[in-house]
């Protein structure tokens, strides 16, 4: 799968990863309804116009990364598949 076809697999709930990445059961989804708190303790859940409230998570070894950008490299990949 490349990168476009990953993305619309997120779109669909689906789980993805490269056949590449050397972690095993590494693997990035969407992440919605984000929320944070901020230093006055008020629970801020962003809603932006032109994304809404989503993300994508990148999940691993050491724990959830919100927020993954991914590389050029994984972006011209062809090795993406959907974690099962």
């Amino acid at each position: 799968m490349n990168f476009g076809e990953a993305l619309e697999a997120l779109k669909n709930g689906k789980r993805v990863q490269r056949e590449g990445w050397n972690g095993k059961n590494q693997y990035i989804e969407l992440a919605e309804f984000i929320s944070y708190k901020n230093t006055n303790n008020d629970i801020i859940n962003a809603e932006h116009d032109t994304m809404g409230n989503k993300a994508i998570a990148f999940v691993g070894t050491s724990g959830v990364q919100v927020g993954w950008l991914a590389s050029q490299a994984d972006m011209l990949s062809e090795d993406w598949k959907i974690v099962e």
